[in-house]
């Protein structure tokens, strides 16, 4: 069974958010001439809002926070985002791998931005919904 995709819009200013929410102020997070220099093929969000991101849909998809019960990525690709106005998407999307007789489901999720997946063994174990 798949769960209904999760779409998240991601822009520079959103960077400059989660910067200041994090703290991490990493130029590869804000200067396309600092990103390109270090070999990256421009700015980059932050490894963990990508996760971030996900971890709402998960969320989402348990019907609440607590019902999230174990959850983990391995990072594969970083996710650019373009100095524009409309940045760049990242899709969430999931299948139901098992769901065991204690009430709990494992989800398999896919995370792709520009058509290449971002985040790999990505998975979660949540609360079976009622």
């Amino acid at each position: 069974m798949e769960l209904p995709t999760k779409t998240f819009r991601v822009t520079r200013a959103d960077l400059v958010r989660y910067a200041g929410a994090s703290g991490d102020f990493n130029p590869i997070h804000w200067s396309d001439r600092f990103a390109t220099g270090v070999g990256l093929p421009g700015v980059i969000a932050h490894g963990m809002f990508t996760m971030a991101l996900v971890g709402r849909a998960v969320t989402e998809w348990a019907g609440a926070p607590d019902a999230v019960v174990d959850y983990g990525v391995r990072f594969t690709r970083p996710v650019v985002v373009p100095d524009d106005d409309d940045g760049t998407e990242v899709e969430v999307t999931a299948k139901v791998k098992d769901t065991t007789e204690e009430g709990l489901t494992r989800l398999d999720i896919t995370v792709k931005c520009g058509g290449e997946k971002v985040l790999s063994q990505a998975r979660a174990v949540i609360r079976t919904p009622r």
